[in-house]
């Protein structure tokens, strides 16, 4: 597993890292070789807080912990990790016999041109989409913790889709129908 740690208002010394890294490895299990973990420290309000996103087969993985100890906000976060991992165990072993990981992927931006002087574009993010099933999409999005996921819709001929959250606690797609 390959690590990147950020440091952000804050200067840790080199244990805390080598904690890091020590929990974080025994998330290895559950990943190929291939793996890549970025741990993000930060203190905000006198709070110690450590996000850790773990990328591996086109799977994202992230957790994020505040607590008065930075070491106890690195074990909190390994924890819902692992208990992220484990809760969509049976729909991840799915996958990967379905073999959709390893899906070839090209790379899209979503980022909409400035048609306007006044809209300003602070950040661009780039990322492969691969195409998915909508049970996949939403899996991958709760796994972010995000609230929308864009996605190839392999039900609708890999169109452009994208799950959302309601605020009723269910999901809503939108869809391409060119």
């Amino acid at each position: 597993m390959k690590f990147q740690f950020t440091e952000k208002k804050v200067s840790l010394p080199p244990n805390v890292h080598a904690y890091a890294e020590k929990k974080v490895m025994k998330l290895e299990r559950f990943f190929k070789d291939d793996a890549e973990a970025l741990v993000a420290f930060s203190v905000e309000k006198d709070r110690n807080k450590v996000e850790i996103t773990v990328h591996a087969a086109n799977t994202y993985f992230r957790a994020s912990e505040a607590t008065s100890d930075m070491f106890a906000s690195i074990d909190a976060a390994v924890s819902t990790i692992e208990r992220q991992i484990r809760k969509n165990k049976t729909r991840l072993a799915r996958r990967l016999r379905q073999d959709a990981f390893v899906r070839s992927a090209e790379v899209t931006s979503f980022a909409p041109e400035a048609e306007e002087s006044s809209f300003e574009i602070v950040r661009v993010k780039e990322f492969p989409m691969k195409p998915m099933t909508r049970e996949e999409a939403i899996l991958q999005m709760n796994l972010l913790e995000h609230n929308f996921f864009a996605f190839k819709d392999e039900e609708n001929e890999e169109a452009f889709a994208v799950v959302y959250k309601r605020n009723d606690g269910g999901y809503g797609l939108i869809e391409n129908n060119d």
